[in-house]
């Protein structure tokens, strides 16, 4: 595997960063219970608007208002998946980005075909998950417990790449290591903290922070990638910060939201590690 920088990726991220303080846009989540309170949060860290509407009878309407659309079945119900159906059909006809976090998708049949149903019927922009779930959607041998993806999927990079092509979206399988394809091109993420692993909800903040810069670029893949650096180099300084103070994962939970808040360019430039595979 040979690996290329990608300067022109990393350049072009601060600039966006900064159109989400001076834009503001709404991010319309339908997104599940447990992390509903830290994905509002951080898209606040990220100077953009949250909103969690889920009811049917609005979600058309909060959608209109709306830079980007979450969907995130990690605490299903046949009723959610049917709103975001609803919303993301919307979404799809005012051309606002839609960006699906299949949670748990592999470990039940009915999680598998519930997040089936809205690749089926919504034309994602960007699908960001972790390799067991993503797997799981294209019938690849994966395990998944719970919401969490245990041991390696084989031809990682290939599956991404693939699935890019299949479903024409943006891929982000994450965890250690970050792969990204547009079913063209695809590029490694090597930014991130192994104490990321030790709070709930990491994966579902990642894909708010990738909604956030996709509200504010046609540029999908850029997007996907600027979110994906920012928020990981956020919990890198976050790390940094915890074991200075001797504290635990908690403690670096608020970090992580600070470290985000306070990111400057010169600390995307300086620390971002993006890379095109090659070969």
């Amino acid at each position: 595997m040979h690996l290329r920088k990608a300067h022109e990726l990393i350049e072009e991220i601060p600039s966006l960063f900064k159109k989400i303080e001076i834009e503001k846009p709404l991010i319309h989540h339908l997104t599940n219970f447990v992390v509903m309170n830290d994905t509002a949060n951080l898209t606040l860290t990220y100077k953009a608007l949250p909103v969690m509407a889920h009811a049917e009878e609005e979600v058309e309407e909060m959608v209109g208002l709306a830079g980007a659309l979450v969907l995130n079945p990690g605490t299903l119900s046949r009723e959610w998946v049917t709103s975001m159906i609803k919303a993301g059909k919307k979404a799809n006809e005012l051309k606002i980005p839609v960006v699906l976090d299949p949670v748990g998708a592999g470990a039940t049949r009915f999680r598998t075909e519930s997040n089936l149903k809205i690749l089926q019927e919504v034309s994602i922009s960007v699908l960001r998950g972790n390799p067991g779930e993503i797997a799981a959607l294209v019938g690849q041998e994966s395990v998944v417990k719970g919401v969490e993806s245990v041991g390696e999927v084989s031809g990682l990079e290939r599956m991404v790449l693939n699935t890019a092509k299949l479903i024409g979206a943006v891929v982000a399988a994450t965890g250690g290591r970050d792969i990204v394809s547009d079913g063209h091109k695809i590029v490694v993420v090597d930014n991130g903290h192994p104490w990321m692993r030790t709070i709930t909800g990491t994966g579902c903040m990642a894909t708010t922070a990738i909604a956030s810069f996709c509200s504010v670029t046609d540029d999908y893949f850029l997007g996907t990638i600027a979110g994906l650096v920012t928020f990981e180099i956020a919990a890198e300084i976050a790390a940094e910060i915890a074991a200075h103070q001797a504290l635990g994962p908690q403690s670096f939970k608020i970090a992580l939201f600070d470290s985000l808040f306070n990111l400057k360019a010169v600390d995307i430039i300086d620390k971002s590690k993006v890379f095109y595979l090659e070969g």
